[in-house]
């Protein structure tokens, strides 16, 4: 099974080698990466990636609108996507945590009766109180997270999808595909969630804005749930914040942002049973002297960063102010006003 994942970059030069690695361990075999303004050698990381056959690596083809719609719309007319039999499209920051078997797509597939298209329900992953940005698996460091069933007040939660080359489809979007319009009852995909269900009417006719990306994640993770690590450590969210949204031109990061993902309530493990195989997949991939080098320099370059942004005033009062940030959600507490 030819497996592609599609994503974009800028700046995740420290973060690159686990999610390659780990993407590798869980059946993808194939990568495309567009990259734009990275200044901490993420672009010269995926070159030498290119040069060593993993990934497809490509610029932007966006001029200050949305990368990443303008991305996907270019990599409908890739070989490396238009050759394979599924493609993954996610960010860097999320991992597909697969329950069944060895924790592979491709077991996920049979077990969701290898359906059209299968939409994975986020679970966001807080920060717990995790300051200093550390040079290790990131799944390792952040076992936090919300009640899988609810975010914030919200029932319906976002998802991420896997397509199958077949799937009719009329345009990629970040979170699911779009149906070409037209097909007929008789030929409307089988479209599954996490659990192997089929996903709601609403959700495959993107019939309101309410469920363009989003449905119900009660039940919906028995085979797998997407692990996103939206924050990850004090430091790394600081240069996030600097460095801007990788996926739409001037979008900027605040105290909602990060009150709305630093849920610690819930702590999930499942994910760690990849981590023998993610480490050792790592180490191969670090064998290479060029890579391993490069990525070093992304390490620095993350560190030096965060020393430039903490000279600054008013970063160091949104790191004071971030870390007395109560870890309920504005719409949490707005809830419990209500009811006392």
């Amino acid at each position: 099974m030819r497996i592609t994942a599609v994503t974009c970059v800028k700046n995740e030069g420290p973060f690159l080698i686990e999610w390659i690695a780990f993407n590798r361990v869980i059946g993808v075999t194939d990568f495309l990466v567009y990259s734009n303004d990275c200044s901490d050698a993420t672009d010269r990381i995926l070159d030498r990636m290119q040069d060593l056959g993993l990934v497809r690596h490509l610029p932007n083809p966006a001029e200050g609108r949305n990368y990443q719609m303008e991305a996907l719309k270019d990599a409908r007319r890739q070989p490396v996507v238009l050759d394979a039999d599924w493609i993954w499209i996610a960010d860097v920051d999320e991992f597909l945590n697969i329950q069944t078997g060895n924790g592979t797509i491709p077991e996920l597939v049979a077990a969701c009766g290898n359906p059209h298209a299968i939409s994975v329900t986020f679970q966001f992953f807080a920060n717990a109180g995790i300051e200093t940005f550390e040079d290790r698996p990131v799944i390792e460091q952040f076992t936090r997270s919300h009640n899988p069933d609810i975010w914030c007040a919200e029932t319906r939660q976002e998802v991420k999808t896997l397509i199958r080359r077949d799937f009719p489809v009329k345009y990629y979007g970040a979170h699911r595909p779009f149906m070409a319009e037209g097909v007929k009852k008789t030929d409307r995909p089988a479209w599954t969630d996490g659990s192997g269900r089929d996903v709601p009417w609403k959700f495959r006719t993107a019939g309101s804005k309410q469920w363009i990306r989003k449905f119900p994640a009660r039940g919906a993770r028995a085979l797998a749930t997407l692990n996103h690590y939206a924050l990850r450590s004090l430091d790394s969210y600081l240069v996030k914040n600097d460095r801007g949204d990788v996926n739409r031109e001037n979008r900027t990061f605040d105290d909602s942002y990060w009150r709305e993902r630093n849920d610690p309530a819930h702590e999930d493990r499942s994910i760690l049973r990849m981590l023998p195989r993610l480490c050792a997949e790592m180490a191969r991939l670090r064998a290479d002297a060029r890579l391993r080098d490069l990525h070093d320099t992304a390490v620095a370059a993350h560190r030096a960063t965060r020393d430039r942004l903490l000279a600054d005033p008013d970063y160091r009062a949104l790191r004071d102010r971030l870390r007395q940030l109560p870890t309920e959600s504005p719409a949490e507490l707005a809830l419990l006003e209500l009811i006392r």
